[in-house]
């Protein structure tokens, strides 16, 4: 059986990581890397058994990418501290490592999103198939940042397996990650020479709305889909208006 390092990383994630280890309690390593916490998500981890480093947060592929280089395994399980491994995902990609011929570079696994009470299957939330397992050797971080993106050198496979999200705790949450995401959007679109644009920040929004609730079935997910099609229309607004606040003339 090939060895398996699971690589998450935390900032006060107290009340999400004690049930996200116990879902990969079963890998052969864990590396926690984490940009600070106040609370006692560095306590939880250790001991737990996973390997814990405390480094200053350099945007989330950088961190995604130091982490990765502290992995030992042959293969590596990227997760989120909000994210957890049910059993039915966890005899799958024993499974699949059981199995391993050197052929496969990566799997995707659809991530299933639980929000304001239920299990969110629309608006473009779901499906959400993401790669999260991959050989080392083969896999590296691409994204931009606050996305995070893996890409690897091979073939990819897909698990049938779900793996849980269980993202925002309230609509609240949810405007503050908004609020800090569409920041580092702003900022890197400016240093990158974009502008603000009156048309984006007309349409744009409205348009994401109508992507989510009708186009995508949020409709489907009631209450709490009407909720994500009004944050996603929202988000599109927030980017335009930071942008426009980076740039007009002083």
């Amino acid at each position: 059986m090939p060895t398996l390092s699971v690589a998450i990383i935390t900032l006060n994630e107290e009340r999400n990581l004690p049930d996200c280890l116990a879902g990969v309690r079963w890998a052969d390593e864990i590396v926690v890397v984490d940009s600070g916490s106040t609370d006692r998500t560095v306590e939880i981890a250790r001991a737990a058994g996973a390997r814990v480093e405390q480094r200053p947060w350099p945007g989330i592929n950088a961190q995604r990418t130091h982490t990765l280089g502290l992995c030992t395994g042959e293969w590596v399980l990227s997760l989120d501290a909000d994210e957890r491994v049910p059993p039915a995902l966890a005899d799958e990609i024993r499974a699949a490592l059981g199995s391993d011929n050197g052929s496969v570079a990566g799997y995707t696994m659809n991530r299933h999103a639980f929000y304001l009470g239920r299990w969110i299957n629309h608006g473009g939330w779901y499906p959400d198939r993401k790669l999260r397992l991959f050989r080392r050797a083969l896999g590296r971080y691409v994204g931009q940042d606050p996305h995070d993106e893996i890409a690897v050198e091979g073939p990819v496979h897909a698990l049938c397996g779900e793996l849980h999200h269980f993202t925002y705790r309230s609509f609240a949450d949810q405007i503050r990650q908004i609020n800090t995401f569409s920041d580092v959007i702003a900022d890197r679109y400016v240093r990158e020479g974009g502008r603000s644009s009156l048309t984006r920040m007309l349409l744009h929004p409205p348009a994401k709305f109508l992507e989510c609730w009708l186009w995508k079935s949020g409709w489907r997910d009631g209450l709490p889909g009407f909720a994500i099609a009004v944050a996603t229309a929202f988000y599109a607004f927030a980017r335009q208006v930071k942008i426009w606040e980076r740039t007009r003339p002083r």
